[in-house]
């Protein structure tokens, strides 16, 4: 698989699910989806990281780094669509 079809198919992911989180906001209220949203994708990510580590000496080891990449991972994320959502105020 090229890169441009792992693109493609990481979009496609990302797309269902805020799908589901916008037909969650027609139940609740918007910042509790959000923080529901980012639960999950955190408690998810750890998942990952335990079962790539495959034991506890290696998922010890991993840790740091671990929340190092994801933290720099959500945050570049986050500011990249901060970014692109100031251009909403912008439009007339």
């Amino acid at each position: 698989m090229n890169d441009n079809e792992k693109r493609k198919i990481f979009t496609q992911m990302a797309d269902i699910f805020i799908d589901v989180a916008n037909s969650k906001c027609e139940e609740q209220d918007k910042t509790m989806v959000a923080s529901a949203f980012l639960y999950g994708a955190a408690r998810f990510c750890a998942f990952v990281v335990a079962a790539e580590a495959g034991t506890e000496e290696k998922f010890d080891a991993d840790h740091d780094s671990a929340l190092r990449y994801f933290n720099n991972e959500f945050n570049r994320m986050f500011g990249e669509h901060l970014s692109d959502y100031k251009g909403v105020f912008t439009q007339k």
